[in-house]
């Protein structure tokens, strides 16, 4: 059935692409083969409706246009097939060959300046590098697409053939997805790091979305028991097994009010995971514009003007961000992250050969 369908979409489109005008349904029938097989004038509407509904939602922009009484269907070559693509080097430009049927002669064409190609290409190797499978093989696609078009420099296509990242499985991010999609209750297995040492454990959530967030992937999920969301590493999880219970029956409801772009845009690295917290307090000193943002981002500690007070639960995550905000800010407690933040000053210190 899928590939009738496919067939009677690649059969519409060459109909409608063949033509500068609007084409009627019954000359579409003509046409498509698919189409010579509907029994009745009702159902052939009802197929190629649905059809065309299904294109546009691939983005393929079909248009309605009536005239006269008369309804009839377009679709602008423009407006299907990519631009030819140019490169524009030393103010000459590489001409593409164009063809000369089906409309391809009356594409338009997008020229690149050099340092415009190399963004496009090092776009394309940093969205593989982000540690999702399919992600990485749609961006290995796309470049090896333009260096047919375009002369790119062959010494970059090793680099751009960055393997998906060894901490995550095309598997896990599979039943992740599943899991999503059909608002599954999902188990796994859990690596924690908390306390200095590794911790395993089984885990059952709500799962509620995935987003990337410092070099790492993170599922946002309820615990149902008590009722919080939290933030999972990817990496860091094994063996996920959606519930099988009642299969095409969500188990849950998405929490009232929750939105995962604005949940993803209000963690900050130290409070991502499922360790435990620790309560963490930081003397701000500095009276510069990024320190003092930094230090809104904290609780007051009663009595003290100039401390600060955040929940943290990756002690070397924090300890970076303290040291990105220079000289005026020190962690005061706790002693694990007094110990972390001098230990990483040492190490940056050191890397620059600069004496402490």
């Amino acid at each position: 059935m899928a590939t009738a369908r496919l067939r009677r979409w690649v059969d519409l489109l060459a109909a409608l692409l063949r033509r500068r005008y609007p084409v009627t349904l019954d000359e579409l029938r003509a046409e498509v083969p698919g189409y010579q097989r509907s029994p009745s004038p009702a159902a052939l509407h009802r197929a190629f409706e649905r059809d065309k509904e299904e294109l546009r939602a691939f983005g393929i922009p079909i248009r309605t246009v009536e005239a006269d009484g008369d309804v009839g269907y377009a679709l602008s070559p423009r407006e299907f097939y990519l631009p030819y693509l140019a490169l524009v080097a030393e103010g000459r430009t590489s001409r593409p060959r164009r063809v000369a049927r089906d409309g391809y002669r009356a594409l338009p064409e997008l020229a690149f300046e050099p340092d415009e190609l190399e963004a496009v290409v090092e776009a394309g190797r940093r969205a593989a590098s982000l540690g999702d499978p399919d992600l990485a093989d749609d961006a290995r696609s796309a470049l090896r697409k333009l260096a047919v078009d375009l002369p790119l420099d062959l010494s970059l296509e090793p680099e751009a053939r960055i393997a998906a990242s060894a901490e995550t499985e095309r598997a896990i991010f599979d039943a992740l997805n599943d899991a999503l999609s059909g608002r599954k209750r999902l188990g796994f297995r859990y690596r924690s790091m908390s306390g200095g040492g590794a911790a395993e454990r089984e885990r059952e959530v709500e799962p509620l979305g995935l987003f990337f967030l410092s070099q790492h992937w993170y599922l946002a999920a309820r615990d149902p028991v008590d009722g919080v969301v939290k933030n999972f590493r990817v990496s860091r999880i094994a063996n996920p097994v959606a519930n099988t219970v009642r299969p095409g029956t969500p188990d849950f409801d998405r929490p009232a009010g929750f939105s995962l772009p604005e949940h993803a845009r209000s963690r900050q690295a130290w409070e991502l995971g499922s360790g435990d917290i620790v309560d963490a307090v930081v003397l701000f000193e500095g009276r510069g514009g990024a320190v003092q943002a930094a230090a809104r981002l904290g609780s007051a500690v009663p009595g003290r003007e100039r401390e600060r007070r955040f929940q943290v639960r990756r002690l070397d995550a924090f300890a970076r961000w303290l040291i990105s905000l220079g000289e005026g800010v020190r962690p005061l407690s706790p002693p694990a992250l007094v110990d972390e933040h001098a230990r990483q000053v040492r190490e940056t210190l050191a890397l620059y050969k600069v004496a402490p």
